[in-house]
């Protein structure tokens, strides 16, 4: 059986035409293979909306809570009741007890309890150590949570404020200074707003990824994985040309669409992004070397993105990481897309801000480049050690 990247007398094939047939091909390609439609153009399309859908609303709203009142007092039931006005609580029930505030937990009929001790009022007027409000929610969700106690404490600190009135330069001795946080460039403090557009740089990765890799992996199949140096730069231009409108779209049009924070610093980004998207395009036409058939793209590579994600760094400060993973996370080019395009494109930053991600990002597509074009070009050295077909590279 021969192999798939050989003609019928054994030898390489090798296409006859440069550059110019290597860009209009590889274009004529996507248009006319469905599977690359639906992986470069569709589901860029698709999940520009589809993401951040769930994170709409921003911010935590109307968790339903069970209020136990300990102390049933004005004072207290002033404090349910301003727990109720807040945007991230909605008290579905006031009871007397902490047994019942479970049992009704347990029934879903609320997510979480706040507790108002019996001498709460007391002891906060005394200053007693330990006294305060207790809440109880599910740290699953680290977000809502942490809504939550921030509304608890501001209702709790305000009530107090307004109704102890000889307590409150006690409470200021106690708090001397009061903190105030305003943020520059998330101001309305969203979730979708914070993670949506670093989300978008591993969208774009993963879609050209993928459609690289399994354009290069259809040609593998075809018999026609090598190739002249000029026909792998088209080849590559092409994929850098559908990468680069990908992400005129999600920085353009879905940006303003979902009113995600944005600075459109052009100039900067017209040189930035065909960076970003010859440097994923280099990595998948490598990777998709490598593969017997396209499909095969995502059985390999669909796995990848979570983790990728979480080692952009926009989950957790990648210094915070271990040194290692750390390291193995700046392989990936989402890593550095992620900590140059924010800050450009969302908080008014420049190249030099951010130069040292734009060279690690050079320096990768100079190594992905490299690396594609080695497997690529350099005739026989491409092909796979033996003739084994894969099941699944059958021609269709």
């Amino acid at each position: 059986m021969r192999h798939p990247d050989c003609s019928a007398d054994g030898a390489a094939v090798q296409p006859s035409s440069g550059f110019g047939a290597g860009w209009a091909g590889t274009l004529l390609q996507i248009a006319t293979t469905r599977d690359l439609v639906l992986t470069m153009v569709l589901a860029v399309v698709f999940y520009a909306f589809y993401y951040p859908l769930p994170y709409r609303q921003q911010a935590t709203l109307s968790v339903p809570v069970i209020v136990v009142d300990e102390e049933n007092t004005p004072a207290t039931r002033a404090l349910a009741q301003a727990l109720g006005d807040t945007r991230e609580v909605a008290v579905a029930g006031t009871v007397a007890d902490y047994a019942s505030a479970v049992q009704a937990v347990k029934q879903r009929q609320a997510d979480g309890i706040v507790l108002l001790p019996a001498g709460l009022t007391r002891a906060l007027a005394a200053g007693e150590a330990g006294a305060g409000v207790g809440v109880w929610v599910n740290g699953a969700y680290l977000t809502r949570a942490s809504a939550i106690g921030t509304a608890i404490k501001g209702v709790v600190l305000d009530a107090v404020r307004r109704q102890a009135g000889p307590l409150t330069d006690q409470i200021h001795r106690q708090a001397p200074a009061e903190l105030v946080v305003r943020p520059l460039f998330n101001p309305v403090e969203g979730y979708a707003s914070y993670v949506y557009p670093a989300v978008s740089l591993l969208i774009l990765q993963q879609t050209l990824l993928f459609g690289s890799a399994m354009l290069i992996a259809t040609r593998r199949r075809a018999g026609r994985l090598a190739c002249t140096p000029g026909y792998f730069l088209g080849t590559l231009s092409a994929l850098v040309c559908v990468g680069t409108g990908a992400a005129a779209f999600f920085f353009g049009w879905a940006f303003w669409a979902e009113d995600m924070p944005r600075t459109l610093q052009l100039g900067h980004l017209a040189w930035m992004v065909p960076l970003y998207a010859a440097t994923v395009a280099s990595l998948g036409m490598a990777i998709g070397s490598y593969m017997p058939a396209p499909e095969r793209a995502m059985m390999w590579l669909a796995p990848t993105s979570i983790v990728l994600f979480f080692m952009t760094g926009a989950a957790w400060p990648l210094d915070q990481m271990p040194r290692l993973t750390a390291w193995l996370a700046q392989l990936s080019p989402a890593t550095a897309g992620v900590q140059a395009f924010v800050p450009i494109n969302q908080m008014g930053a420049s190249p030099a801000d951010v130069a040292r991600w734009l060279t690690l990002l050079a320096a990768l597509c100079a190594v992905y480049g490299a690396w594609a074009s080695w497997r690529l070009c350099s005739g026989r050295r491409a092909l796979p050690p033996s003739g084994h077909i894969d099941s699944t590279s059958i021609a269709r």
